[in-house]
């Protein structure tokens, strides 16, 4: 198997793939590469196809990610694509947009927020309970707020579906004061089962589509990553940060 981030198929597949845009050998038009991609592999979830700012080569999203296909579908680039003049990671921006689209969707009340009296900052933290950064990010939750930081949590249980710390996250999410609830969870306490209709599986998909890998994943509101744990006046400068 060939993987790639965010898009995994046979070398049969992607040979089909290539092939098939082999047939558009020359003619750098985004239709012509979407419909032989479409042939090619016709359940491949291709969110956006242009033209990237080299030419002849053509920019290909699969959710967040991102890849460059030339126009005589010979290479298959993937990677960051850098303007070293502007000192711009033209590939990040193009992902942070994506996330943006993904992140505005999140109802509110479906996260768990701490905010302080009046906002400057706010960031989307994907969280576990039994994450020990995530703890630490947590006791320094009073000093987040002093600073002007909202943080909204979304859950992200590393250890997958039907494990018992994707439960103790529904349970946190189901209970009454969902505050109060992570809070205790974060202190180590043991977590008062709860069962209610949650949004826990869809928030752990989600971040695996924005390609989390790991807990405290913090993004900011222009869709950047911020990858880790960071002290509070560290990720304040990030967040500062054109």
């Amino acid at each position: 198997m060939l993987k790639i981030k965010g898009f995994s198929a046979s070398a049969a597949r992607l040979g089909a793939l290539l092939v098939a845009l082999c047939a558009a050998a020359g003619a750098a038009d985004v239709s012509t590469v979407e419909a032989a991609l479409k042939a090619a592999i016709p359940d491949l979830k291709v969110t956006q196809i242009r033209e990237s700012k080299i030419p002849g080569v053509f920019e290909v999203m699969f959710g967040t990610d991102v890849l460059y296909v030339s126009s005589d579908g010979r290479y298959l680039i993937q990677g960051d694509l850098l303007d070293l003049s502007d000192r711009r990671n033209l590939s990040e921006e193009t992902r942070s947009g994506a996330r943006v689209k993904l992140l505005d969707r999140i109802p509110v009340e479906e996260t768990i927020e701490f905010a302080p009296p009046k906002t400057e900052h706010m960031v989307y933290v994907f969280t576990d309970v039994s994450c020990g950064f995530c703890r630490r990010l947590h006791r320094d939750m009073p000093e987040l707020n002093r600073l002007g930081i909202a943080v909204r949590y979304l859950a992200f249980p590393r250890n997958g579906e039907d494990s018992p710390g994707f439960h103790d996250m529904e349970s946190v999410w189901c209970a009454a004061d969902r505050k109060t609830a992570i809070t205790e969870a974060k202190l180590g306490h043991s977590v008062k089962e709860a069962s209610c209709k949650n949004p826990v599986g869809r928030q752990y998909l989600l971040g695996q589509n924005l390609g989390v890998h790991g807990t405290p994943a913090i993004f900011r509101t222009d869709g950047r990553l911020i990858s880790g744990y960071m002290p509070p006046k560290d990720l304040l400068d990030a967040l500062k940060e054109p």
